[in-house]
């Protein structure tokens, strides 16, 4: 089949390298290069440094959908449009712009977690199982009818990026079967069943960490915020991002939300609304990353989280 690729940031990467292999890919999509870094340097986004390697044409309109980029799209004479991890929402201009119409890769099992950010909700949300979903895009927000599902265990202790690199390859493997179950006639659009959730777009406030939560949500918080926007909490003045966690069995007694847990054990515990929780990385603004034991050493006897 001849492919049109729109894809941006690493999620999309494995998938369009196994489209590669599989199909022509006559044109690649992706956002415009962004400034990144402390200096703001212009870094081009991972999906077209990848199908640079690859030989492909890349195209970065600032908005797809525009007439323009449309007609681009048109140009490249694609049977149908892959997307994966592209940034925009596709209007009906564009994602009709090929004869089987635009298939989409979402890291979810549709129809839970529709929108930007399915897998940072479904790790911070407690789940223990999501995957990947193919769906035929239409007008709404990841509502089109599916192509296949392939579910995955989500880790205990897994972030949220560490989640992302699994299910990107889980989501190359989908949309290789995917095309070859619509080219050969096997495979059939359904719509989604009902039971919707949403995962909207996040912001730096979603990571703030609210120590009156049972150490089990704050432990999924950290996890689904990491390594983007970060669980940070304010701390001694200023605040402090936390990068990782762990669970224990110990109750906090008379400690209040945020209070230090007993120093002796060498360990950072903080309370929650129901247990210690131990830091096991952390950072204060403008400083290096510490482990929990080497930030407690440092830290003011009193000083409270949040």
């Amino acid at each position: 089949m001849r492919i049109a690729f729109l894809g941006t940031s690493a999620f999309a990467v494995p998938a369009l390298r196994a489209v590669a292999v599989h199909h022509e890919v006559s044109l690649v999509v992706t956002q415009p290069d962004r400034p990144a870094g402390r200096h703001a340097v212009l870094a081009p986004p991972p999906v077209k440094s990848a199908a640079s390697a690859l030989g492909l044409p890349v195209f970065q309109p600032e908005r797809v959908s525009q007439p323009d980029a449309v007609a681009r799209l048109r140009e490249a004479r694609p049977d149908v449009l892959v997307v994966a991890a592209y940034g925009q929402i596709l209007r009906e201009a564009a994602f009709q712009s090929a004869p089987l119409g635009a298939i989409n890769i979402h890291a979810s099992l549709l129809p839970r977690y529709r929108g930007a950010a399915p897998i940072n909700w479904a790790i911070a949300r407690g789940e223990t199982t999501t995957g990947v979903t193919t769906f035929v895009i239409d007008r709404g927000m990841d509502t089109g009818p599916m192509l296949l599902a392939r579910p995955l265990t989500i880790g205990p202790e897994e972030t949220a990026g560490e989640l992302e690199a699994r299910l990107a390859v889980l989501g190359a493997e989908a949309i290789v079967e995917t095309l070859a179950g619509l080219a050969d006639g096997s495979l059939e659009p359904i719509p989604q069943p009902e039971g919707a959730t949403l995962a909207p777009k996040l912001d730096r406030g979603h990571g703030r960490i609210d120590w009156t939560q049972p150490a089990r949500d704050v432990h999924n918080l950290v996890r689904g915020m990491t390594p983007w926007p970060g669980a940070w909490t304010p701390l001694d003045g200023g605040r402090a991002k936390i990068h990782r966690t762990a669970r224990t069995e110990i109750a906090v007694g008379p400690l209040s939300p945020g209070s230090v847990g007993p120093r002796v054990s060498g360990r950072l515990l903080v309370a929650c609304g129901d247990r210690l929780l131990e830091i096991l990385e952390i950072q204060r603004d403008g400083r290096a990353r510490a482990t929990g034991s080497e930030f407690l050493n440092g830290l003011r006897p009193g000083v409270a989280f949040g």
